[in-house]
Order: C-alpha cells, then sequence, then structure tokens
C-alpha cells in the first residue's frame, strides 16, 4: 500500500510495543482462568445438543452439575468423560439428561488418562466439522465466485423472527449486499444461556441460536448459487456465551462474528475478567474456522467524542490486534472497527474523518476494516441523513475501507423500511460506482491538515498506552479511558462464572502451554 500519510515507522513500531505489553498480562490472566461459557463450549464441540423442556440447554445443565460436584478449576472434560465411563454410557447428552436428574455425580479421578483421551476424541470429531466446514467455504468461494470489488457492502436484517429474516436476506444480496449481518434480539448478550431452535419472537433482532445459523446460512447459499457469487453471513459472538457462539458459527459456517475484546465490559457490564478469558478462546475457534471478527470501536465514538476520543479508538485497534494475533488470527481475518461519528456542524470535520479512516487504513494495510455509518448524529431528516451517509461512503472510498456498513437516513428514528434499505443501498451504488478507484488518486498534501491530524491522534495513542502499560489496562477500564464507561475488575455481570485454573487443569480443545 503506498504511504499516504507519511507516519513515522518507529513511532508505529513504538505503538505495537506499547499494545503488547499492555495486553499480555490480560493474556496470562486469560490462560490461568477459565469460565462456564469456555466449558459449555468444549461440550458443544464434544457433541452435547439440545435443551431440556424449560428450555435451558443440556450443556447448562452438565456443566452446573460438575461445578456443584467439583468446581469448574479443573475443567469439566475429564469429570465428564470419566462420568460417562463410569456409567457405561456413549451419549455425552444422555449424561447430561440424568445429571439434571440427579442421578450421576461427578469427581477428578487420579488415573485421568482415559479421560482425557476419550475428550479428545470427541472433541476432535467436533472440531474436524469446523475444519470441513471451513474447506466448504473455500469451495464454494473457488465455485461461485466473491463479491467483485471492496469494499464488501454489509447490510443489516432484524425482524426478530428467523423465517422473515430469510426472504429479506435474500432480497439485501439480490440488492447488492456483500455480507448480510442478523441483528441479535435485544438482551441476549446478558443470557448465560443460548437458545435452542429456530425462534420467532427476538426484539429488535433475532435469537442467535445454531438452528437460526443453519437456516440462514442454508437459505444464503442458495442465492449465492442464483447470483453466482458467495454471499457472507455474520452473527455475534460477544456478551456472556462467546466461547459458544464461536463454536456453532464454526459448526455452521458462519463468515464473520462481531467479536470485540471490550465492547461487553464497556457496554453491557460485562466482568473485564470473564469477558477477556471467553474473547480469547472465542478467538482461537474463528481462527481454526477461518472467520473474520468484527471489532466494536465504532460504539466508544456513539459515548465519547468522536473528536477527543478518536485515540481511544486507535489504542482498541491496536489492542485488538495483539489479542488477535496472540489467539492465532491472521490479518486478513480483524475487521477492525471505526466509524463516521464527528458532529457534521465542527469545522473540517470531512477532513477528520479521512485523516481518522486513513490513519486506521495506514496502521493495518493487509486488514479489511470495518468502517461504520454515522448514528449518532442523525437528526430524523432523512434528507440529511442520505447527504451526510453519503459522505460516509466517499470516505469509506477515498481511504480503502473493506467492509462498509450500508447507513440508512432512517437510523434512530425508526425501525428501517425495505424501501429504506432500498434507497441507501442505491446511495451506496452510485458512490462506489461513480467513485471508482478514486482511492489511488487521493493523496493528502504534505505538512497539510489530514496528515497533521493522523500523525496528532497516533501520538495521542502513544502516549495514552504509555500510560496503561504502567497503570494496567484492567485499571485503565476502570477508570474510564474507553467510551467513558467505568468498569472495575471486580465487578460486572458474569464473575460469578470464573474459575482459576487449578493444577492439573484439563481442556482438551486449548493447547497444552494453556492449561496448568
Amino acid at each position: 500500500m503506498v504511504d499516504k500519510l507519511g507516519l513515522d515507522p518507529t513511532v508505529v513500531a513504538r505503538a505495537r510495543r506499547l499494545a503488547e505489553r499492555a495486553g499480555a498480562p490480560v493474556v496470562q490472566l486469560a490462560r490461568s482462568h477459565t469460565t462456564v461459557s469456555v466449558e459449555r463450549a468444549v461440550l458443544r464441540l464434544a457433541g452435547v445438543s439440545g435443551a431440556d423442556s424449560d428450555g435451558i440447554p443440556w450443556v447448562n445443565r452438565l456443566v452446573d452439575a460438575v461445578r456443584a460436584d467439583v468446581g469448574l478449576g479443573h475443567g469439566v472434560a475429564v469429570p465428564v468423560f470419566d462420568a460417562l465411563a463410569r456409567e457405561g454410557l456413549d451419549d455425552v447428552t444422555v449424561l447430561a439428561q440424568k445429571a439434571a436428574a440427579g442421578s450421576v455425580r461427578f469427581g477428578v479421578p487420579e488415573r485421568s488418562g482415559p479421560a482425557k483421551r476419550a475428550a479428545r476424541r470427541a472433541t476432535t470429531a467436533g472440531l474436524k466439522r469446523v475444519d470441513r466446514r471451513r474447506i466448504e467455504r473455500e469451495r464454494l468461494i473457488a465455485r461461485l465466485g466473491d463479491a467483485p470489488r471492496r469494499p464488501w457492502i454489509y447490510l443489516i436484517v432484524a425482524t426478530g423472527d428467523i423465517y422473515e429474516d430469510i426472504p429479506q436476506a435474500q432480497a439485501a444480496a439480490r440488492a447488492g449486499a456483500d455480507v448480510i449481518a442478523v441483528i441479535r434480539s435485544t438482551g441476549q448478550s446478558l443470557l448465560d444461556y443460548v437458545p435452542e431452535g429456530a425462534t420467532r419472537e427476538g426484539f429488535a433482532g433475532t435469537y442467535a441460536t445454531q438452528e437460526n445459523f443453519r437456516l440462514m446460512r442454508s437459505a444464503l447459499d442458495e442465492t449465492s448459487r442464483e447470483l453466482g457469487r458467495y454471499v457472507r453471513l455474520t452473527n455475534y459472538a460477544s456478551g456472556l456465551c462467546m466461547p459458544e457462539m464461536a463454536v456453532m458459527a464454526g459448526l455452521e459456517r458462519l463468515d464473520m462474528m462481531l467479536n470485540d475484546s471490550m465492547y461487553g465490559i464497556l457496554f453491557r457490564d460485562i466482568n473485564p475478567i470473564r469477558t477477556f478469558v471467553d474473547q480469547r478462546f472465542s478467538r482461537q475457534i474463528h481462527a481454526r474456522a477461518g472467520i473474520i471478527i468484527n471489532t466494536g470501536e465504532d460504539n466508544y465514538l456513539t459515548t465519547a467524542d468522536a473528536v477527543e476520543a478518536a485515540h481511544t479508538v486507535t489504542v482498541s485497534q491496536l489492542l485488538n490486534e495483539y489479542f488477535a494475533h496472540e489467539a492465532g488470527l491472521a490479518d486478513w481475518q480483524l475487521g477492525l472497527g471505526h466509524a463516521f461519528e464527528i458532529n457534521p456542524e465542527v469545522p473540517d470535520s470531512f477532513r477528520m474523518e479521512l485523516a481518522h479512516a486513513l490513519l486506521a487504513r495506514e496502521l493495518f494495510p493487509d486488514a479489511p476494516l470495518k468502517w461504520m455509518p454515522p448514528t449518532k448524529h442523525m437528526t430524523g431528516d432523512v434528507f440529511r441523513g442520505n447527504l451526510l451517509d453519503g459522505f460516509f461512503n466517499l470516505a469509506g472510498v477515498l481511504t480503502g475501507q473493506g467492509i462498509l456498513l450500508v447507513g440508512m437516513m432512517t437510523e434512530a428514528v425508526v425501525t428501517p423500511w425495505l424501501s429504506d434499505r432500498d434507497i441507501a443501498l442505491q446511495n451506496v451504488r452510485y458512490v462506489l460506482g461513480g467513485a471508482g478507484d478514486l482511492h489511488e488518486d487521493f493523496v493528502p498534501a504534505p505538512g497539510g491538515f489530514i496528515r497533521s491530524r493522523a500523525h496528532h491522534v497516533l501520538g495521542e495513542a502513544v502516549e495514552l498506552l504509555e500510560k496503561i502499560v504502567d497503570d494496567t489496562l484492567l485499571n485503565a477500564i476502570a477508570d474510564g479511558t474507553f467510551g467513558i464507561m467505568k468498569r472495575p475488575a471486580d465487578r460486572g455481570k458474569g464473575l460469578d462464572g470464573v474459575a482459576a485454573q487449578e493444577p492439573g487443569y484439563f481442556n482438551p480443545v486449548l493447547p497444552a502451554e494453556d492449561q496448568r
């Protein structure tokens, strides 16, 4: 990529080193703990499925039973597969049903070898299915073709009813969308279980379930064959069930997942330790599944000022990159987030947006980047809103963004009508078609406003990273550094689902160095 900002490579390298130093203690914390959702994800890979008559998944019932008998410090794999052998069973779901009835007790055997081998066999079968789905995606893209250009056009559907979402998603793909995102039902991130089966009663979104994933992926495969290009599917690996969502996405061949290292902490008040443990495991699954993650830096600018807090977005992007690389994700899987959220009344607002977007593009040249449309300053004036979205689309073209979320002129006013979506797609198609490869011609003037602004933001990011290294990332989060939300490490939802790994902890999905 052509150097358009003249960034000092020593400053960029220092920023990355500082991000690594800030993130390393958090990684160590994640490697020495487990959570109920990590352990449930392991059991899902081992084949546990279904739910009881109250809708509580059998994985929840089984983990709760193990936890009540021996805790989580050793992991659930050894106690579960030891009990499976003692009971003379070959189906872990049946064991979960017996455990829920109180007819099975769990312990940690002195000779754990047989249980470990059985757990590895069971989870390896699940991981091989994830591997097959990744190969399946690659073959479909090779056979059907891919989106003909970048950025990919990313469009949301969210009726609450999976059977209504499907025709809307197919229509959106026919109208030009490359990525379909199914927004999750309000509040699902705070459920400590994953609903079972196809659902029709979501609120401002559709419940994320494995069956809903399967139904939508199958429908978009049908549309992909019709259109002669592979249409990607996105959902959420966030909240209290982040690891399980990642596993289900891998099993059902989703292509992207919303997966930010701090979003759940800041905007859902989920405990920081719980979040960091869960996100590391989920990213290890995403890496294996070939899934692109989308991070949530855009959300910071809906609560903090987009000019004053621009450097916090850069810091979060650098941290997300470090955490992602450490978990095994490649650069092409890093849909790092940023957003068009500067108040349009601010002088030179568009020039500042270009500076921020181009800074992200040059700091992460091999990442697709997810560019988010204006929401905070949409007023209900649909004509002004459509114009503002046009400026957003132009900024995306000028700075070479990889994933362009379609902005709606009715954003934050009403749930968009299908006609609103059609007008928004017309806006995107016009700007992308008319501008073409304009990013090749757009080079900010040396010493000019855009370059100077980008250098200033990068400098502020380095200063903030230096403070975080001195005071720790957990303290920075507690102090409200990101998105002005203050989230202490000893508080927040889901903390009671975290356990320190004890000597002998075993997880058949993780590498040996991640286990005590």
